[in-house]
């Protein structure tokens, strides 16, 4: 079988990263992924993005940048991005990668104009995902783990919504057959969330959130979480069908 793709988008902080490894490793251990089943290009570090049709699926990691930024290793993911997409390749975009696929795919990201979203929150589906593959047959609503500032504001043409939190109107979309963008992290755990949260707790505050209330609200997302194998599932069901 061809491995898995991580495309990481950034790193997350060096406090947390010593015991519990950077994006990607976060990504495949919750995809449960073997060292020799995924393969990690750093963009943000300049790393050449390889041919689509070497893989089995792709996840686009979450970033501490910003899509307005604009930065040339933006443009040249969101190429890849669309060239990948149109050539059929599985796709999972989270939080950032989310974005940043919105954003390729002709929507549009920015902030959102009621601030930050963080913590544990309820995801509620909407009707399209009942015929979705990676969110058919799930709880409704679920819990997941969310932590960003901007959003999809506007989300592609032709796009499908497939589930929406209080604060976010799209927490997760599909764009033809085989592209996802998720803004919630399924791959984040209790301990990675806490430590956000705590991280963030004056910006929490100055938004006029408890902080206190949001750290003791975060619990486990097993359902989110299963995202992410759901997605493994469909894309080695597809590459056995080939």
């Amino acid at each position: 079988m061809k491995p898995f793709l991580i495309i990481k988008t950034g790193s997350t902080f060096e406090d947390i990263t010593r015991n519990k490894g950077d994006f990607e490793h976060w990504t495949a251990n919750a995809m449960r992924l073997g060292p020799d089943q995924w393969q990690c290009v750093n963009v943000q570090g300049g790393e050449p993005l390889p041919d689509p049709d070497e893989f089995a699926g792709c996840v686009i990691t979450g970033s501490h940048d910003m899509i307005t930024e604009a930065v040339d290793w933006m443009a040249t993911t969101s190429f890849w991005v669309r060239k990948a997409v149109k050539a059929g390749l599985p796709m999972l975009g989270i939080c950032f990668g989310h974005q940043l696929m919105a954003d390729a795919l002709g929507g549009k990201a920015a902030y959102h104009p009621d601030g930050m979203e963080i913590g544990t929150v309820e995801i509620s589906l909407t009707g399209d995902a009942a015929d979705d593959p990676l969110f058919a047959d799930i709880p409704n609503p679920f819990p997941a783990h969310v932590t960003h500032s901007q959003t999809a504001l506007e989300l592609p043409p032709n796009a499908v919504l497939l589930a929406a939190s209080d604060h976010d109107a799209h927490q997760a979309f599909r764009v033809g057959e085989h592209a996802w963008g998720v803004q919630f992290h399924p791959e984040f755990d209790v301990e990675a969330t806490r430590f956000y949260v705590d991280l963030l707790r004056e910006k929490i505050e100055k938004q006029g959130q408890d902080g206190d209330v949001i750290f003791d609200g975060v619990r486990e997302t097993v359902v989110s979480a299963g995202v992410l194998l759901r997605f493994v599932d469909y894309c080695l069901e597809r590459e056995g069908g080939r």
